[in-house]
């Protein structure tokens, strides 16, 4: 492994480090996914991902455990605060970062407990329902075009660490889930029944749609079952996010016996 010194703004590393830290898509053009914070590192280490690349601050670097962190990658380059914070997409800029190879898509397994997400916008609504996935045993994430980039860093951020324990399959057509050999199911206003009453089939895959549209019609034609999630208080609807950790939950309940 190699330590250097960076003092240029404009260095070449740098350049890159901040598109993709500050471009939610710039993933997909140059292969590489931003982490920042400690937290994210440690997440992808413990779960065997080798760096590409460490970006550290003179301050951190004089922690013994951040340093040891900054070792899991090859090549570690060194800035100051100030300049870390160039690189940074947050307001309070962490003191260290990796950078990872985007991992290889693979292919759908047809017979995996599944989460399918139908253009999901917030990025906090994605990052969130992956790690309730991951949390819950549904280790398989079919997210549909249109849906938040889910390699992008507030994605990341939202998924504290998800990310690494899950099969992640994006830009998908809805005719792509016909891999699926497991039931789909969902939430509607329409529900055959209510999610503690209904038979749920598993292994199965839940899907969640668009925040202010729902689940496409066409997506909702293929689901086994539709299931409202009762709710006492009166409140119009859920949090997709919310309704994703309920439902897998009661799956995962379930499962347990």
């Amino acid at each position: 492994m190699s330590w250097q010194s960076i003092t240029a703004r404009d260095n070449p590393h740098l350049q890159r480090l901040r598109k993709l830290a500050q471009d939610g898509g710039a993933y997909r053009k140059l292969g590489g996914v931003w982490l920042e914070g400690d937290h994210l590192a440690r997440a992808a280490v413990q779960r065997g991902v080798r760096p590409a690349l460490a970006l550290i601050t003179d301050v951190a670097a004089a922690d013994e455990a951040l340093r040891a962190l900054a070792d899991a990658a090859p090549k570690v380059l060194v800035v100051s605060p100030a300049l870390f914070k160039t690189v940074s997409g947050l307001e309070s800029p962490a003191q260290i970062g990796f950078e990872l190879p985007l991992p290889t898509q693979p292919r759908i397994d047809a017979g995996a407990d599944s989460v399918v997400l139908d253009r999901l916008q917030d990025a906090g609504n994605v990052g969130t329902i992956l790690r309730s996935a991951a949390a819950l045993g549904f280790r398989q994430v079919l997210a549909l075009k249109g849906t938040a980039a889910l390699w992008s860093p507030k994605v990341l951020r939202a998924g504290m660490g998800a990310h690494f324990g899950l099969s992640l399959i994006e830009g998908l057509a809805v005719e792509d889930l016909d891999a699926l050999k497991v039931p789909l199911l969902a939430t509607s206003s329409h529900a055959d029944a209510l999610l503690h009453q209904a038979e749920l089939p598993s292994p199965c895959a839940w899907v969640m749609g668009h925040e202010g549209q729902g689940v496409a019609e066409a997506l909702m034609r293929r689901c086994a079952l539709r299931v409202g999630i009762p709710q006492p208080g009166g409140e119009e609807s859920l949090n997709v996010a919310s309704a994703a950790s309920i439902c897998l939950y009661e799956s995962a309940r379930r499962r347990l016996g």
